[in-house]
């Protein structure tokens, strides 16, 4: 991985573990309660597999078998897991999306004029990045090899993809600042999130295609969609479809698909997959800021 790219995501991580986390509590507990059921229940004879197991935050360690691997592509995530779990967890330090390599390059030579390495203005940048973008066929052939090679009995992915949309558009408006990449009216089509929500759509859907191949359980937690708003928010009963879910009483309320409208029982059960359990709840993570939790399990056929 690039160091550039590296060093995004230990900035993203600071600042996702400098948050003020008093509110987290219920939170964390639902969290950990589900990956650590999925933990109890592996197969200890077989290897477990913890993706997104970032600082260990969110993964109750002190639950996994001996045989638990932690895959989170950040380079202080295992030093991390240490200090808080006292676990020197075995670790694969690779992108699980197999796309943030190549995504990187890519707006870096949207960026930048490679024979003069003058940055182009922000407007041909962002014309040329959309026009890119299309060809980019992001695939997770290294986590496609370590199933294969490994054959864990178990795959957790610890609140992971729905960050997969939100780090690209970080990755992206990092190469363009101090300028923007985006189109600022709204009223107007902006051909670059369009172009970036498609990859996103992609990622997911290969991570998942990955991921539903194996014979492995899959406990699968992410963020289902970030809400904004400024009153009073509940949930009321499951609905296959998340909107049908979120109740605002007072205010206003704006609602962002995280995972770019993949529906994840779906692509599972392309493969055969059956979700046998399936919840969300509310997770407060800043000021007028909420994120629609989805956590599933599902079982090869």
């Amino acid at each position: 991985m690039s160091k550039p790219l590296s060093r995004l995501l230990r900035r993203e991580q600071r600042a996702f573990l400098a948050r003020d986390r008093a509110g987290w509590k219920a939170h964390l507990a639902r969290i950990r309660a589900f990956l650590g059921e999925g933990l109890q229940a592996a197969d200890p004879g077989r290897p477990v597999l913890v993706l997104g197991a970032g600082a260990g935050l969110e993964v109750p360690w002190d639950q996994a078998p001996a045989s638990t691997v932690g895959w989170d592509a950040e380079p202080w995530s295992r030093l991390r897991t240490l200090l808080r779990h006292r676990r020197w967890v075995p670790w694969v330090f690779e992108d699980a999306t197999g796309g943030l390599v190549e995504l990187d390059a890519t707006v870096r030579r949207a960026v930048m004029e490679p024979w003069s390495k003058r940055r182009r203005d922000p407007t041909t940048a962002a014309r040329r990045l959309a026009g890119l973008l299309p060809s980019l066929q992001p695939h997770p052939a290294a986590l496609a090899a370590w199933i294969d090679a490994h054959r864990p009995s178990t795959i957790l992915a610890a609140n992971l993809m729905g960050q997969f949309g939100v780090l690209a558009e970080t990755l992206v408006e990092a190469a363009f600042a101090p300028g923007s990449p985006w189109v600022g009216d709204p009223e107007r089509p902006d051909p670059l999130a369009e172009a970036l929500e498609t990859w996103t759509i992609r990622t997911v859907t290969g991570f998942l295609d990955t991921l539903a191949a194996s014979d492995a359980d899959l406990w699968l937690v992410h963020d289902r969609a970030v809400v904004f708003s400024d009153g009073r928010l509940d949930l009321g009963p499951w609905a296959e479809a998340w909107t049908a879910q979120l109740r605002a009483e007072t205010g206003t309320l704006e609602a962002r698909d995280a995972l770019a409208g993949v529906e994840v029982p779906e692509a599972l059960a392309r493969h055969g997959r059956a979700v046998v359990r399936a919840e969300r709840w509310l997770w407060d993570l800043a000021p007028g800021q909420r994120h629609l939790v989805e956590a599933l399990h599902a079982r090869p056929a």
